[in-house]
């Protein structure tokens, strides 16, 4: 998808979200908006609410940064759906802390979250809220609905690829439920419209719920690499039913590695390629520098036309402080918060032959130990992310102040390493597993260094060469939980609220279904431990 049309990811069509299971009372989405039927007349109509779809992932309004939000009773920039998501699945982790001290965001890296974390309660809504315009569309897109709509037959077979994508960018947020929250409330298009109490449905359920969705749609939508580039193809469906194929244990207690080598082979064969050079990856022209090639489903960005304090404009801002020059980063400002902990530091070798290109630390003026969360001066800086392109130019906002980065939810890289993971823990196929390692390792050091064989592979080298490949892109809970080291089995500077680190309950692998809504639902159970 080219400039034009991130563009259009802001032609959002405003229609009535009905049967939203957000129940808390000062988080009404707004409803003083036309019905469906005066405005989904035509199949442009139906590509506008299927933009609005995507930009729900982007922005978290009708305008930029802020001033008519989708939900009532929530800050504009910090209710961002990638912002929340990046920040529950990195804070609480060895990858990432932050300095600042709004309301309790700090509780996040500390592991000592309640059910009434704002930050928790917000990213549920966000994704429920997400889940509900997603039914609707399904609903809209029917034939029946289609027929009534007006839209002539001949339109029939784009609007219904179009449903399509809704149902995986739908299936996308369920799993985002299903990892972070366990057992939410649920809902489909066949749920009553209107206000209603939504069932809780279980953590298992809902993974077969999300797998038959995806199976069923995998022969529906465009083909692989044929999308414009930012909209779902088979490959991006592929790659979410490897991701939940890979974490199947977690999720249910059977593994399902077998799966896991059958659709990231899929996605290989697709014909994406390893962009040249890692940090092309992270640049504001991730979208025509080769990185495309690489980039299975990103979340775009457009510093004119996607206007937002959440995504990578959080990142960016947030990640620079101290001696770093925010104009090197493309941006105006730096908001000193976001730094990394001197134990995912240490991943990366130190004083050899030859250096990890992935390593991207900001060092200068910065110390390595974290001995004041609120010093931006305690610990490594992170330097991954940017607003400029291959030639340091500033991205399209003149004033620095949003970025046009992409972010790459899904990836070539990663769909290595899952394959390679899936082939040790079923020991199978390995010689293919070192071959996609070492692709991604000769990236990273050149020159024929940093090759590995089949015996280098364990455990700690798949947890630890995940980070180093794929840190700050919000894959580190979830991977951190698979391997057994997000809580009881491993310690990192300030977790558990204390300098050294502490182990934590295994009952926080788990985020609290919010207080807010079990106070309203009477069908919901809390999570074990909350």
């Amino acid at each position: 998808m080219n400039n034009k049309i991130k563009s259009f990811f802001l032609l959002f069509l405003s229609v009535t979200i009905l049967g939203s299971c957000e129940s808390e009372l000062d988080l009404q989405p707004e409803d003083n908006r036309e019905v469906p039927g005066q405005l989904l007349n035509d199949s442009a109509a139906y590509k506008q609410f299927l933009a609005k779809l995507y930009a729900g992932l982007a922005v978290s309004g009708q305008e930029g940064p802020a001033g008519n939000p989708d939900l009532l009773g929530l800050d504009e920039g910090f209710s961002q759906y990638l912002r929340l998501y990046w920040m529950l699945q990195e804070l609480p982790t060895d990858e990432a802390l932050i300095g600042w001290n709004d309301g309790t965001i700090a509780d996040l890296h500390g592991q000592n979250w309640t059910s009434g974390n704002e930050f928790i309660r917000t990213m549920y809504s966000r994704i429920m809220y997400q889940i509900a315009q997603a039914n609707e569309y399904i609903r809209q897109s029917s034939d029946a609905n289609l027929s009534a709509n007006g839209i002539d037959e001949s339109q029939f077979t784009e609007v219904q690829q179009f449903r399509a994508e809704a149902r995986f960018l739908r299936a996308l947020s369920y799993y985002h439920a299903m990892d972070l929250y366990g057992n939410p409330p649920f809902i489909n298009e066949d749920s009553p419209v209107g206000a209603f109490l939504p069932e809780q449905i279980q953590r298992a359920d809902l993974f077969n719920y999300i797998e038959s969705e995806l199976l069923d749609i995998e022969g529906k939508v465009v083909a692989a690499g044929q999308n414009e580039y930012g909209r779902a193809d088979q490959a991006a469906v592929w790659t979410l039913l490897a991701k939940l194929y890979l974490n199947a244990e977690v999720y249910t207690g059977t593994p399902r590695y077998s799966e896991v080598l059958t659709y990231t082979q899929k996605v290989i064969d697709a014909g994406y390629t390893l962009v040249d050079d890692y940090e092309k990856l992270f640049l504001a022209d991730n979208d025509v520098n080769g990185a495309q090639n690489e980039i299975i489903f990103p979340i775009r960005f457009d510093g004119l036309n996607t206007n937002s304090y959440g995504g990578l404009t959080f990142v960016i801002h947030a990640s620079i402080g101290g001696d770093m020059d925010p104009e090197e980063f493309g941006v105006n400002s730096g908001w000193a918060g976001l730094r990394t902990t001197p134990e995912f530091v240490s991943l990366f070798p130190d004083g050899a032959d030859s250096a990890d290109g992935r390593e991207m630390f900001y060092t200068e003026g910065q110390n390595l130990e974290v001995n004041t969360i609120s010093n931006f001066a305690d610990g490594y800086a992170v330097g991954k992310f940017k607003n400029v392109d291959v030639n340091g130019n500033q991205g399209s906002d003149a004033t620095g102040e949003h970025v046009d980065t992409d972010f790459p939810l899904f990836r070539l890289g990663d769909v290595y390493l899952m394959y390679a993971e899936a082939a040790f823990r079923s020991n199978t196929n390995m010689v293919q597993a070192v071959d996609y390692i070492n692709e991604l390792r000769e990236r990273a050091y050149g020159e024929g260094n940093g090759l590995i064989t089949a015996s280098a592979i364990n455990n700690n080298f798949l947890i630890n060469e995940r980070g180093r490949e794929l840190y700050w892109e919000a894959h580190r809970r979830t991977d951190l939980i698979r391997f057994n080291r997000f809580t009881e089995n491993a310690v990192w500077a300030w977790k558990g609220d204390v300098p050294q680190g502490t182990t934590t309950a295994a009952y926080r692998n788990l985020f609290p279904i919010p207080a807010s809504d079990l106070g309203v639902n009477t069908n919901l159970t809390q999570n074990p431990g909350y």
